[in-house]
């Protein structure tokens, strides 16, 4: 395909209303959606997306009910201490990141992500960034009180500052071409507010747990067509 993108951001929206209409408890959803982040590896390499980032888990989901987010830690945990997957990170080289105020989470699923990004640091084949504890306004907010300390101690001079120099104090600095929102809502949900500013959005109404290599293939070759001016 002509103009493949390099990395591209997915918001996994729909779990709950895809297990709602299996007439199962809405918590069950995400089951069916960790299945599917899965095989969305093994699609990625096979189109060959260099790059992807996933929002798994917002800073307002931590309000969800409590029976719903042990489910979600739980499920987080098994995720990312899976031997399949973990022999599909190494096997592929894939660097695994985690973006977000992850220490808000409990202590053994913060300790399995620090455990995941540590044993896959010097991998540079793929890259998979997982959202977590995370939101756009939060990131920024988070550098720009990096950025500010660091005036404070003279490693930065004001005059200094601009898109460029800002951008390392985010928790991540690449840029997806495209966006893909699942689930029918035509909203970003505070989603890389910064790196998303000439993403290419396309939103579907299928639920993620719906979502097929079909879908990620027509998507691609529809973002192959478009023309991204970037402003000119």
């Amino acid at each position: 395909m002509e103009s493949n993108p390099e990395h591209i951001g997915i918001i996994l929206d729909g779990n709950r209303r895809f297990s709602k209409r299996l007439m199962l408890e809405p918590w069950k959803g995400h089951e069916y959606g960790a299945k599917k982040v899965s095989k969305l590896f093994d699609w990625c390499k096979e189109l060959d997306i260099k790059e992807l980032t996933l929002y798994m888990f917002s800073m307002q989901n931590f309000n969800r009910p409590e029976k719903e987010f042990n489910f979600l830690m739980k499920l987080f945990k098994e995720f990312f201490q899976d031997q399949n997957h973990l022999k599909t990170m190494h096997d592929n080289k894939i660097k695994v990141k985690f973006i977000g105020r992850i220490h808000l989470f409990p202590k053994e699923v913060h300790e399995s992500m620090v455990k995941l990004m540590e044993e896959t640091k010097d991998y540079d084949q793929y890259h998979v960034n997982f959202a977590m504890a995370y939101g756009g306004r939060e990131e920024v907010i988070d550098g720009i009180k990096k950025l500010a300390n660091d005036l404070k101690e003279n490693k930065i001079s004001i005059e200094k500052i601009n898109e460029e120099s800002f951008s390392p104090y985010l928790y991540l600095q690449s840029e997806p071409d495209l966006i893909i929102r699942t689930g029918g809502d035509h909203r970003t949900s505070n989603f890389l507010i910064w790196q998303s500013w000439y993403s290419e959005w396309f939103f579907l109404d299928k639920f993620w747990p719906e979502f097929e290599k079909e879908d990620l293939i027509k998507i691609i070759k529809e973002f192959s067509q478009r023309e991204r001016r970037f402003g000119k």
